[in-house]
């Protein structure tokens, strides 16, 4: 059974700083693109950051450039997300990902086959 769990959201402040975790079972993480996306209210769902493990491929919304980075424990089976100098508008809820087809070539796909977590709240106030 897959199973994928986040946690560390929260509420801080304009250039704050939290760390996602995303505990996965089920899946080997080294075949695997896996993922954080966030969706706000009113907005559609945006990938954020996504590694592929097939080649170490690395992408990341250019809005989070410089600030956010993704990384992994392999042995943990653990995805996570540092996020730095948080803004308002990273408010949202984010998404623990992973590509439902393993050995993926290449860049992760922004969206389409992929299984979800729940969620987990950010919320920066400034």
């Amino acid at each position: 059974q897959v199973q994928l769990v986040e946690s560390g959201g929260g509420s801080v402040q304009d250039g704050g700083s939290l760390r996602l975790s995303c505990a996965a079972s089920g899946y080997t993480f080294s075949r695997r693109c896996m993922g954080w996306f966030r969706q706000a209210p009113g907005k559609e769902r945006e990938r954020v950051a996504t590694v592929n493990n097939v080649g170490a491929f690395t992408d990341y919304a250019t809005s989070v450039k410089g600030r956010f980075t993704i990384s992994q424990d392999n042995a943990k089976n653990t995805l996570y997300l540092q996020m730095n100098s948080l803004k308002p508008e990273d408010s949202a809820m984010y998404y623990c990902a992973a590509y439902r087809v393993p050995d993926v070539w290449g860049r992760c796909p922004e969206g389409g086959n992929y299984d979800w977590g729940q969620g987990t709240q950010v919320t920066v106030s400034s």
